[in-house]
């Protein structure tokens, strides 16, 4: 068995003291339950986009696991589509800053029995060159030997239905999803595991387990998410990959706190 633990939208910065508690019980957890790799999908940072403290801060604290970890961006760390973040498009400058503080922004990892890949969902559909490399990447780390599959993204692939063509903030752009076909269609893909909607939720698509890890950080009030399914928990997930399947639940240990986004706004993305 293979344990991951994955950890989302902790937006840490050293410009406030928000959060890092319920990072300080997650790496309590981690400590007694040793889990083989921490994965944290996007956002890990408060505004690592403009700010690369931010950036190196909640690398370092991440990095405090015991475990090894793996990253990908989140909007908040290096931008993302123009169309849904005019303030802060997601270009070179902003990735490569990531790529040098935190590490790659797309990756494999082979274990026993599985492949662990991650991507960075901020670039697709930019038309960037950056999107036009992590497509031929997909489309290598889909030859998997055999191995089952387990993908990981910042943002969810759809958040309704995967023929759903809507264009949001929400998820995947969806003239986008195409280059995913290789993983998404793969006999082998097993967990489609993402973050980003700060929304504890699951479900299954096939032999395929989606999951929705609950953020680290502050849940949002339910007016701004409109239509989405899901519960408003604060921590984190444990995946547990087994020979053809994963089991997945909810880490949120004994007073982890729960922040609604109206409350602390103030303090952390002011209008």
């Amino acid at each position: 068995m293979i344990t991951i633990l994955q950890i989302s939208d902790a937006h840490l910065s050293p410009r406030t003291g928000l959060f890092r508690e319920t990072l300080a019980r997650l790496r309590a957890w981690a400590e007694a339950e040793r889990p083989d790799l921490l994965i944290a999908s996007g956002d890990l940072s408060l505004d690592g986009a403009d700010h690369e403290e931010d950036l190196a801060f909640a690398a370092g604290l991440l990095r405090d696991f015991p475990a090894p970890l793996l990253a990908i961006p989140g909007n908040h760390d290096v931008g993302s589509h123009a169309r849904t973040m005019p303030a802060q498009p997601v270009d070179a400058t902003r990735l490569e800053r990531f790529r040098r503080v935190v590490g790659p922004d797309w990756w494999l990892r082979d274990l026993p029995g599985w492949r662990i890949i991650g991507l960075d969902t901020e670039i697709m559909g930019t038309g960037l060159p950056e999107e036009a490399a992590q497509a031929g990447f997909i489309a290598e780390a889909a030859v998997a030997g055999g191995r089952r599959i387990a993908l990981f993204l910042h943002k969810p692939v759809f958040v309704t239905a995967p023929e759903d063509q809507t264009f949001d903030y929400w998820s995947v752009p969806p003239h986008a999803r195409a280059a995913l076909a290789p993983l998404l269609d793969h006999p082998g893909l097993r967990l489609v595991a993402s973050g980003h909607l700060h929304l504890h939720h699951g479900f299954q698509h096939g032999a395929v387990r989606y999951a929705w890890a609950p953020p680290a950080s502050f849940v949002v009030n339910p007016p701004l998410q409109a239509g989405l399914p899901g519960e408003r928990d604060t921590g984190a997930l444990v995946h547990r990959l087994l020979e053809d399947r994963v089991d997945t639940a909810l880490v949120s240990p004994e007073g982890i706190e729960r922040h609604w986004l109206e409350d602390i706004r103030a303090e952390t993305y002011p209008a």
